[in-house]
């Protein structure tokens, strides 16, 4: 938009906006008019109700719901394009109601995210999964997940959904063991309350397959190849390195639910998202177990590393009921804070 015209958020002298907006429709009607001093408003949409002011100086008015005319056969619903990448803690519209009920919902809400996080830093995680509900947090499990192996034999490697940062010390409760997971630029606070083992990748192809191999002759891993959190129903692009590695590959679909605050965040303070995360009155996870890929899936049967990460992207993507994407995480951080992110020293992605 090249000018937007509308009701202005009164701020204090502090610099705080104090919820109210200067100017009535009355006043911005007038500014509307003032831009088309020589000419009307070709078109004006909205409700009659509460824009009439508008549609007196409009020379076509259109009321809702809004049809597309380009083809008069054929007349469609005007939708407005997806929101992928969107910022911001909160996760309601904040109405009065809703902005006083969360104001009076803090207080308590920042004591029951310090119980919660107490609790899954001191107890074993075997015991997590039948605790996490009397703590308000629920966590619902599909499909069946694949048996611990033996040592003899290298690590299942689970590929998961990017949801926050939650993702591998859920997918650690639910099968009742620690999975180490790969993580890239991890804040040092995050990497202290951690109760999962995690390990640094340095986006050196080269190193990172390495540190791959190397904990996965350990044991099982777990990755999320978006490389970044995703909020709305969509999958990012998948990395390939994860295929190149191993063909024991394990699909797992995340999904989860908050009430009043998001746990993710391109702008903010990353190392806060736990605390968001539980900060919620009742946080909610679906856990969805795919089938181990067959071998003709993987790159041990001649497919490239990326034919077979878009496999794994559109089976998820299925799975969750998503729309797939060829957005990156260099792509989120150039549209909500304006840089590529690929240096911060307070950066949290699970890549």
């Amino acid at each position: 938009a090249d000018v937007v015209v509308g009701s202005e958020l009164v701020v204090n002298r502090f610099g705080f906006a104090t919820g109210f907006v200067d100017g009535d429709i009355d006043s911005i009607s007038s500014k509307v008019a003032k831009l088309f001093v020589n000419n009307e408003p070709s078109l004006g949409l909205g409700r009659a109700t509460s824009s009439f002011q508008f549609f007196s100086i409009c020379k076509q008015q259109i009321h809702p719901p809004f049809i597309s005319d380009k083809n008069h056969h054929d007349h469609q619903l005007l939708r407005p394009l997806p929101v992928i990448f969107h910022d911001g803690r909160l996760a309601m519209r904040p109405t009065p109601s809703t902005a006083l009920l969360i104001l009076l919902w803090m207080p308590f809400g920042i004591l029951l995210s310090l119980i919660r996080i107490i609790i899954g830093e001191m107890l074993p995680l075997r015991i997590m999964l039948y605790l996490a509900p009397l703590t308000g947090c629920k966590i619902v499990v599909k499909g069946k997940p694949p048996s611990p192996i033996s040592s003899s034999n290298s690590g299942v490697l689970f590929v998961c959904t990017h949801r926050t940062l939650m993702d591998p010390f859920v997918l650690s409760v639910v099968l009742m063991r620690k999975i180490p997971a790969v993580t890239y630029s991890l804040s040092r606070l995050s990497e202290i309350l951690s109760p999962i083992p995690t390990v640094r990748l340095t986006r050196i192809k080269e190193v990172d397959a390495q540190k791959f191999k190397q904990e996965l002759s350990k044991g099982d891993l777990v990755v999320c190849p978006e490389g970044t959190t995703c909020r709305e129903p969509f999958l990012l692009r998948f990395s390939g390195l994860f295929a190149e590695l191993t063909d024991r590959i394990v699909p797992v679909a995340m999904n989860n639910k908050v009430g009043f605050f998001h746990a993710t965040t391109a702008s903010g303070w990353k190392a806060l998202d736990p605390i968001f995360f539980f900060m919620n009155p009742r946080p909610f996870y679906e856990v969805t177990f795919l089938d181990q890929l067959p071998a003709e899936a993987t790159c041990s049967s001649g497919k490239s590393p990326h034919d077979v990460a878009n496999y794994v992207q559109r089976i998820l993507a299925a799975t969750l009921g998503f729309e797939c994407t060829n957005f990156t995480r260099k792509d989120k951080y150039i549209a909500l804070a304006g840089n590529d992110k690929t240096v911060s020293c307070t950066s949290l992605e699970t890549w």
